[in-house]
C-alpha cells in the first residue's frame, strides 16, 4: 500500500480546500476563454466581480470534451497555440450554449478545478471525511493510508475485528500469512468518478491491499441548477441539500461497517485460499504479459510485477495478485496505485482461461 498523508495533514488539506472552494452556475455564453502568461484562462462575471481562473489539466479536458475537441489535440494546442484553443472554445460556447457548473478555488491565484453539467451533484471531500473519519478512529480500526490527488480523495483503513490466515497449499514452508478486512473510501469533487466504498483485504506480511468489489457507489447527478441568469451566480447549499447529504453520509457510515462483515471477509479468504492452489500452466513471463495486456499495464508496471512475482517465488494466482498489489507501491501516482490494488482483486475473480496464452 502506497504511503500518503498523515491524518493531521489530510484534515488540514481538506479544511484549506473547503475554505477556498466556490461553485458557480453559468451559461457558456457568459464564459470566455482567454490567454494569460502564455496559458489558457477562463473568465466569467458574477454580480459581485469578474473571476479569472486558470483551468487545471482535468478541467481543461472537461472543457475540451464539452466542445468536442479531441484530448490529444487539446493538450498540444493548449501549450503551443493557446490563442487558437481559446478561439475554438469561445466559438462553440456561443454556438451551442448550455448551463454549466464551474468549481473553482479562490485562494491566491484562482484555479478552475472542474467544468461540469449543471446537473452535477456536489458531494464534497470535507463532508465525507467528517462523516467517516470519526468512525475509523474508533477501536478496531486503523487508517493505513490517505491522500488527496488532483481529482480524488482516498482513505484506506483496516479493521482488526476480524482476522484469518491464508493456507498456502503449494508452499508448505509459509506460515502466519495473516490478513484483515479493510475498506477503500474514495470520492471525486471534480467529476472524475463516483463516491465509493470498496471492501479490501489487507495482508500483514507485506502491507499490501487488494480491493475486492464495490459496496456503495453514488454518482454525482442531481436536479438541474438553472443557468439562465445573465451573470454567473454562486451555487449555495440549501436546507434540502443538507438534509439529503445527512441521509447519504449516514448510509456511507453504515456501509463502512457492513464492508467488514464476517460473511464477506471469509468468502474472500476462501477465494484467496483457492488462489494458492491455482498454478499457472504458462511460464511467469507469459502470465505477466497476458495480465499486462488485459489490464493496460505499461512496461514499467509489467517489469515491476514480474520482479515481485519472481522474488516471491509463488507462481500461482495468489502469487500474481500479490505481485500486482506489491507493484502498487512502485506506482508513479496515488491514483494509479489504487487502480493496481483493484487489478489485484479482479485477478482473483478472473476465469482460469483468461491466463492461457493463445497463439
Amino acid at each position: 500500500m502506497i504511503a500518503g498523508l498523515a491524518l493531521g495533514e489530510l484534515s488540514q488539506r481538506l479544511l484549506d480546500d473547503a475554505r477556498a472552494h466556490r461553485d458557480f452556475i453559468a451559461d457558456t455564453r457568459q464564459i470566455e476563454m482567454d490567454v494569460a502568461g502564455g496559458a489558457p484562462v477562463v473568465r466569467f462575471a458574477t454580480a459581485q466581480a469578474t473571476i479569472e481562473a486558470a483551468p487545471t489539466q482535468h478541467a481543461l479536458r472537461q472543457i475540451g470534451a464539452h466542445v468536442d475537441i479531441p484530448a490529444k489535440y487539446l493538450e498540444r494546442v493548449a501549450v503551443h497555440a493557446p490563442q487558437l484553443l481559446a478561439a475554438n472554445v469561445n466559438h462553440w460556447f456561443r454556438t451551442n450554449p448550455a448551463p454549466r457548473m464551474l468549481r473553482a478555488k479562490l485562494n491566491g491565484d484562482a484555479t478552475l478545478r472542474a467544468f461540469l453539467s449543471n446537473r452535477y451533484r456536489p458531494l464534497d471531500n470535507h463532508n465525507l471525511a467528517e462523516a467517516v473519519i470519526p468512525l475509523l478512529l474508533e477501536p478496531g480500526w486503523e487508517i493505513k493510508s490517505a491522500q488527496v490527488t488532483d481529482t480524488r480523495l482516498y482513505i484506506q483503513a483496516v479493521s482488526s475485528k476480524l482476522t484469518a490466515s491464508i493456507q498456502h497449499a503449494q508452499r508448505t514452508g509459509v506460515r502466519d500469512d495473516v490478513v484483515h478486512p479493510g475498506i477503500v473510501i474514495s470520492n471525486s469533487e471534480v467529476g472524475a468518478g463516483a463516491l465509493s466504498v470498496e471492501p479490501m483485504i489487507y495482508r500483514l506480511v507485506c502491507s499490501n491491499g487488494m480491493i475486492a468489489g464495490t459496496s456503495i457507489r453514488r454518482n454525482h447527478v442531481g436536479c438541474s441548477n438553472g443557468g439562465g441568469a445573465e451573470d454567473a451566480y454562486e451555487f449555495y447549499s440549501d436546507q434540502t441539500r443538507r438534509l439529503d447529504d445527512a441521509a447519504l453520509w449516514a448510509k456511507v457510515r453504515d456501509t463502512v461497517n457492513a464492508a467488514v462483515t464476517d460473511a464477506l471477509f471469509h468468502r474472500l479468504v476462501d477465494k484467496l485460499n483457492g488462489a494458492t492452489r491455482d498454478e499457472f500452466s504458462d511460464d511467469p513471463v507469459t502470465v505477466v504479459e497476458i495480465t499486462a495486456e488485459r489490464f493496460g499495464l505499461d512496461e514499467r508496471e509489467q517489469s515491476s510485477i514480474l520482479r515481485h512475482l519472481a522474488s516471491g517465488g509463488d507462481f500461482t494466482r495468489f502469487g500474481l495478485l500479490n505481485a500486482v498489489t506489491r507493484a502498487a507501491e512502485d506506482a508513479k501516482t496515488y491514483d494509479r496505485a489504487v487502480e493496481l490494488e483493484r487489478v489485484g482483486g479482479e485477478i482473483l475473480d478472473l476465469p482460469r482461461s483468461a491466463f492461457i496464452h493463445v497463439n
